[in-house]
């Protein structure tokens, strides 16, 4: 390929000391820990939240299906480019990546906590321990770090934070604790996030009623509503007037593929065109397809139909990930599946979803 790819959604694994060693020391007896389950192996466990997280699958990238499990993982044994950063190189070079943005593991449940000071604390925790991650390899990972949403105020607290310490985005959970994020008292937040160049991240999993919980049928079923929450934030967006408020401002969809960006796009216009009077929304000046086109962003890894689809959407909104190191992970075999679902595609089209989006959304030096 003309240019070698950025991964638009890569991940870590949090080691046993990312919070307990980095949060401030009155959580330090509650911060999330690393314990040894006779059945599931190491799992994380969190104050507040029921359900641990077992490590094996956060770092289960190049396995073979058949040997995925929910149990039996040992930290030492996984990737240990997950959050050692003087090894992570090699794993890029292996996938042929140049750069990747980082997002977290046991963070995204994280996101689902209910109590938002032990969450900021939690968060700001992660923060410290994600600048030191990335800036052991420069201009080759870019962090992505997680904000609260508390409140507004907060937000831009967080906000300027994130942009003190270097970062090029910023992560955000997908409930507030106050209002939903169409509300009008979150339009100092946005306008600070334009203000400071920061595009804001929603990830799937980080809403409450996407956390694989409530299925129908066979428990695989559960895998297919995952992309719903991220639909139902872009939809909060759009509908609410965010992006009419604040044109400038972007979002990026994170992990939730994009094929049935769409389908999605028609049925937002759909609704807004024939339903809008008596299910109630914002009155746009533009259509809402317009505003997702523009103003919302997508991450995908084997989403082929994305590839075939792209130009029922907008090319310079698509970017390509490698999930590296979950479960559902491309890595190392990205390359190939690369050049099976590019075939056919120019020159420009790859470089702009493998490479140019990403590299101009973040402003990235990419070594």
């Amino acid at each position: 390929m003309a240019k070698r790819p950025i991964s638009a959604d890569s991940h870590i694994t949090e080691p046993p000391n990312c919070y307990i060693d980095y949060i401030d020391p009155k959580y330090r007896d509650t911060a999330p820990r690393v314990v040894k389950h006779e059945r599931l192996g190491d799992i994380y466990v969190i104050d507040g939240l029921d359900t641990p997280i077992p490590l094996s699958l956060v770092a289960a990238a190049g396995k073979d299906p058949s040997e995925l499990s929910t149990s039996g993982g040992v930290f030492d044994e996984l990737h240990r480019g997950g959050w050692d950063s003087s090894v992570r190189g090699a794993d890029q070079d292996r996938d042929g990546v140049a750069a990747e943005i980082i997002y977290p593991s046991v963070g995204m449940m994280l996101c689902n906590h209910q109590d938002f000071v032990y969450k900021r604390a939690c968060f700001d925790a992660y923060n410290r321990w994600l600048q030191e991650f990335c800036d052991g390899l420069p201009n080759r990972l870019f962090g992505m770090p997680q904000i609260a949403m508390a409140s507004p105020e907060e937000g831009i607290e967080e906000l300027r934070k994130a942009k003190e310490m270097g970062f090029k985005g910023v992560m955000l959970v997908g409930v507030p604790q106050q209002e939903d994020y169409h509300h009008p008292i979150y339009d100092p937040f946005y306008e600070a996030a334009v203000d400071l160049d920061l595009p804001l991240s929603f990830h799937i999993l980080t809403s409450r009623q996407d956390a694989l919980k409530d299925y129908r049928g066979p428990k695989i079923n559960a895998f297919l509503s995952i992309i719903r929450g991220n639909q139902d934030i872009i939809g909060t967006f759009i509908f609410g007037g965010v992006f009419e408020r604040h044109p400038k401002l972007k979002l990026v969809c994170v992990e939730a593929d994009a094929g049935w960006a769409p389908h999605y796009m028609y049925r937002l216009d759909h609704a807004y065109k024939r339903h809008r009077y008596w299910m109630k929304c914002d009155e746009l000046e533009r259509l809402p397809s317009e505003y997702f086109k523009e103003n919302v962003y997508m991450t995908f890894q084997d989403d082929w139909s994305a590839f075939q689809l792209r130009e029922h959407m907008n090319i310079n909104r698509l970017m390509w990930a490698n999930d590296f190191p979950h479960s559902d992970a491309t890595w190392p075999w990205s390359q190939e599946m690369l050049a099976k679902h590019t075939a056919g595609m120019t020159e420009h089209e790859c470089d702009r979803i493998l490479h140019d989006n990403v590299s101009e959304l973040y402003g990235l030096q990419v070594a």
